[in-house]
């Protein structure tokens, strides 16, 4: 079935990051005086990422810390366990400030090759949103990169108070784009984590797409978009 509003994940769907999460902790730690191995860092991140429940908060009152209390417990979880003990507040604050601050930037993440244009083609035939389980950052990362341009909107859930696949993001997503679930496209890219996004949204009557680099990128977006009614 053709569609003709777009909803795209960000993080691994849109941009990646430049370089290798354990390796940025690993550098970042140095600096504070911690010695972490890069690869011990990156499998510390992962395991403490799948341990983490997604934050989720009432409705109507999203983080007024913007979700940054759920990161400090991500990065605490991930010295951890790649150090061997937890660490001090008096440590893990300036290390978690500057960690923070590094991946609001721009230049932390690049944009994947197919992205511009993808979104370039369907502009015009299609309206398009980004819908992430994410932070207000997003908005300078995409900003930084010319692609907030693309967009009609941002649905992040950090702003929401509630993460994919829960049901209440992607309701936010169709009354803000004032769209029926039958003409939306979900796209997203996580094997783990966006199975359980596409289900959620599947749920709602919303169509979807996984992306897996190499082997699937936009490219299929666009035949979706352009199939016949």
């Amino acid at each position: 079935m053709a569609v003709n509003t777009l909803f795209f994940d960000a993080a691994g769907t849109l941009i990646q990051l430049s370089r290798p999460v354990g390796e940025v902790y690993a550098q970042i730690a140095a600096r504070h005086g911690l010695e972490a191995d890069a690869g011990a860092m990156t499998a510390a991140f992962r395991a403490a990422w799948k341990a983490l429940p997604a934050p989720q908060h009432p409705e109507g009152r999203p983080p007024p810390d913007d979700d940054r209390s759920w990161w400090r417990s991500l990065v605490a979880r991930a010295f951890d366990q790649s150090l061997g003990r937890p660490l001090a507040d008096a440590e893990l604050d300036p290390l978690f400030a500057e960690l923070y601050d590094h991946f609001a930037l721009p230049e932390a993440w690049t944009v994947f090759d197919d992205v511009l244009p993808t979104l370039e083609a369907v502009q015009g035939r299609c309206r398009l949103f980004v819908l992430s389980n994410f932070d207000r950052r997003l908005r300078r990362i995409l900003a930084g990169h010319g692609l907030d341009r693309c967009f009609e909107g941002m649905i992040i859930s950090s702003e929401v108070g509630a993460s994919k696949p829960h049901a209440r993001i992607f309701e936010t997503a169709l009354r803000v784009a004032s769209a029926r679930p039958q003409d939306c496209l979900h796209i997203g890219d996580d094997p783990r984590a966006d199975i359980a996004d596409i289900a959620g949204a599947q749920a709602l009557g919303i169509q979807t797409y996984l992306v897996n680099r190499p082997t699937q990128g936009l490219a299929g977006v666009l035949e979706r978009v352009y199939a016949a009614p």
